[in-house]
């Protein structure tokens, strides 16, 4: 191979090689997490996702409420933030001046750069104690009589509302950003054609804008879904950390990243803990794989 061809072939190379490089990594990843909760499927079996008692001392592991606590925070924090999300990028999209779009889309994209261990100390001591006096008696108070408002623990601030709270402001900018650029890729005829019909600008909004974006809504809702899903610190210090499933929004619970960062301290060098902790890691990483894949089969009938 002579020199010129060595050099129009670099680039391909380099390309190559950092997708090998990636694609190695990646591999390596999974199958390290997949090799090391290994052990705990083969003790367990299917009793470590249906189970609810964890014990070290009885090696008894069981993960069905910190599934369950996992997937009621990460609901109730896309109610929270996927409304806010898409009006927002609809006025950053269709309504905002120039000015203001410029101020607005800068201050959204900094709640991005903020670390998670300052949203929780944010949401620890100051909305706590708004939670635990104002919001929380109000809610169960006016709608305790509905079991998702009930508020099993009036003393307390910290819970699923709370910890689904920080996480929606957390999540706001991702979803934002990528719905505000699906909603900028609708071609602007579609729209012409709309107002040519007699449409109002809500109802193109509404009967055209909406629909041909909602492919990229949901790849955003996604994303925000799975940044939810695996946030850890807040979650720890906002969600409540109680070993039971949640019964209503006011309720604590137990996350499974805050199980994993609460216990690898302690059980890191212990074979059959580490096992069970990696395998709550293997389960919260097929259960984010599981629902991309169904959102992906959903967004391409959109």
């Amino acid at each position: 191979m002579n020199p010129d061809e060595l050099r129009s072939k670099l680039p391909h190379l380099l390309l190559l090689t950092c997708v090998l490089a990636t694609a190695a990594i990646t591999i390596f990843f999974i199958v390290f997490i997949f090799k090391t909760a290994l052990p705990v499927f083969e003790s367990q079996g299917i009793g470590f996702i249906t189970g609810t008692k964890w014990s070290y001392s009885e090696q008894v592991y069981g993960i069905r409420i910190f599934i369950i606590g996992t997937l009621v925070m990460t609901a109730v924090t896309l109610l929270l933030a996927v409304p806010v999300s898409v009006f927002t990028a609809i006025f950053l999209s269709e309504f905002a001046p120039v000015r203001v779009a410029g101020i607005m889309r800068p201050t959204i994209e900094l709640l991005v750069g903020i670390p998670s261990v300052v949203y929780g100390i944010f949401g620890l001591f100051v909305l706590e104690n708004i939670f635990q006096h104002h919001i929380d008696p109000f809610l169960s108070g006016t709608l305790g009589f509905i079991p998702f408002f009930s508020d099993p623990s009036p003393n307390s601030g910290t819970g699923v509302l709370l910890a689904s709270t920080i996480l929606a402001v957390m999540i706001l900018p991702t979803i934002i950003a990528l719905s505000e650029d699906a909603m900028r890729a609708v071609p602007f005829e579609y729209k012409e054609a709309s107002f040519a019909l007699g449409a109002t600008h809500w109802e193109t909004i509404r009967k055209v804008v909406l629909p041909t974006a909602s492919g990229g809504i949901l790849a955003a809702t996604i994303l925000g879904m799975m940044r939810a899903m695996g946030e850890t610190m807040a979650i720890v210090m906002l969600l409540g950390n109680s070993a039971h499933i949640p019964s209503s929004v006011l309720d604590t619970g137990y996350a499974m990243t805050s199980k994993i960062l609460n216990d690898i301290g302690y059980y890191c060098a212990m074979d059959e803990p580490r096992s069970a902790l990696f395998g709550i890691a293997a389960v919260l990483f097929t259960m984010e794989i599981i629902f991309v894949a169904a959102a992906r089969k959903i967004g391409g009938r959109l």
